[in-house]
């Protein structure tokens, strides 16, 4: 189309190279084009969205071509907390003159992977980013893994290169806006407050709803656990209806560390359950997670976890966890230990990550007293990032935790609707957090 450049680009482009390539063209408009696409007056679109808001950058849904058949791609807005470095803007984004010319003038890393993630951030510092909810144009689509094999991608070792560049990106773009967490500024806890407040030193705790193939190893696995300190296994049963709670209630007799928390609603998330326990009279001074359908990896998790509290005085404990089928056997990417973790920046690399690890643990007067939202989806994360900009948080890298995936996860084969939503309430979280690290940040024009 008249008016416009065309530039192919790759998601793991060069600074270099894109600076090179925008310097180039003087065109009003340019299109990054990351795939073949076709549509008509998408480019007219475009540009009347640009022009109405003024934005920087513009992106539509779009189709994708399955298999012969097409399928509607919703994207997800973009917002101040969108720092994933996999935010997906489509196979085509329109970028202003302004904007490119904002970016040439700054001054930037060098990186061989990072500059389109650099780009894109560098953009949004000034500009705001537009989506247009509506699909104007098809590709076709050539991963067709399902969103249960996918997620894990970022986290391949064989990717370490990269997101050690993606966590450079992110962290100068969250320095020139005020957002960085330095780690001096972290608060330590002092355990020795609440002592005498506890009965346990520990629950783990287990919310559960129609769990009937998987609720009983679990519990067995938590009981297990061999421990210097007295802990119990909260599991909040969610008004099961498949034979959950009958198992539940056999082990509650046969084993007084069970406790069994059938709410009074019953319009709880997972996350609702999750504040219904940590609340709990019963609650140990550390809540420590464990999904109704995994298990510890060997009897000494509980105590590894409670150690690293104490050792580090932090408020969370993050531990490894190996990817497995339901038998047990390893699946790809294998042990998922968020090496991406660091003592000196893991605080502000946990807004650019989808997820910070697991099994999870949380000094319990801290996390009530920040409580955990009432979803499904996200709830942890929402906890998680929240304490990351206040305190300590405590990193295992051996493996503690056996994540099963099979047909029954929640989300073993999303829809890219559902994906849609779950990543616009991640980068919610990211967006609130980012206003209480950096109130006074200016917002996009």
């Amino acid at each position: 189309m008249e008016g416009i450049d065309y530039i192919r680009i790759s998601k793991y482009g060069k600074t270099a190279e894109i600076r090179e390539l925008l310097s180039q063209y003087k065109s009003d408009y340019i299109i990054f084009v990351a795939g073949d696409f076709s549509g008509s007056d998408c480019e007219e679109e475009l540009i009347k969205a640009m022009e109405e808001t003024g934005a920087g950058i513009v992106y539509s849904d779009l189709w994708r071509n399955t298999d012969g058949k097409a399928v509607l791609h919703p994207l997800c807005d973009w917002q101040k907390g969108s720092l994933r470095d996999d935010f997906d803007f489509g196979e085509m984004m329109l970028v202003s003159r302004d904007a490119v010319n904002w970016y040439l003038a700054q001054s930037l890393q060098e990186f061989r992977f990072a500059g389109f993630y650099q780009f894109w951030l560098t953009v949004s510092e000034k500009f705001a980013i537009r989506h247009i909810s509506k699909a104007l144009y098809t590709v076709t689509e050539t991963d067709t893994r399902a969103s249960g094999q996918k997620q894990f991608d970022y986290v391949n070792p064989r990717n370490r290169e990269v997101q050690i560049e993606m966590e450079a990106a992110c962290t100068e773009h969250l320095h020139r806006i005020g957002a960085l967490v330095s780690p001096e500024n972290l608060k330590s806890v002092d355990f020795s407050a609440s002592e005498t407040d506890f009965a346990n030193t520990a629950s783990v705790i287990i919310p559960v709803r129609n769990r009937v193939r998987t609720i009983r190893d679990a519990v067995e696995s938590a009981l297990s656990q061999q421990t210097a300190f007295p802990f119990n296994v909260i599991v909040v049963d969610n008004h099961s209806t498949d034979g959950t709670t009958d198992i539940l209630k056999e082990l509650r007799e046969t084993d007084t560390r069970v406790v069994h928390i059938i709410p009074e609603r019953d319009d709880l998330g997972i996350g609702g359950c999750w504040d219904l326990a940590i609340r709990d009279s019963r609650c140990g001074r550390f809540a420590v997670q464990l999904d109704s359908d995994d298990l510890y990896s060997s009897p000494a998790t509980l105590q590894t976890i409670i150690d690293k509290f104490y050792a580090e005085q932090c408020a969370m404990v993050i531990g490894s966890y190996r990817m497995c089928d339901f038998d047990l056997n390893t699946l790809p990417p294998g042990i998922i230990d968020h090496r991406e973790w660091t003592d000196s920046n893991g605080m502000n690399n946990a807004l650019r990550i989808n997820g910070l690890g697991a099994p999870r643990a949380f000094y319990t007067p801290v996390v009530r007293q920040i409580g955990f939202p009432n979803v499904s989806y996200g709830e942890d994360y929402a906890v998680g990032i929240t304490i990351s900009g206040q305190y300590r948080i405590g990193r295992i890298f051996d493996e503690l935790y056996l994540c099963r995936r099979w047909e029954g996860n929640s989300d073993a084969a999303l829809s890219p609707e559902k994906i849609c939503a779950n990543n616009t309430y991640k980068d919610s979280l990211r967006t609130a957090e980012l206003t209480r690290r950096a109130p006074a940040a200016p917002p996009s024009r």
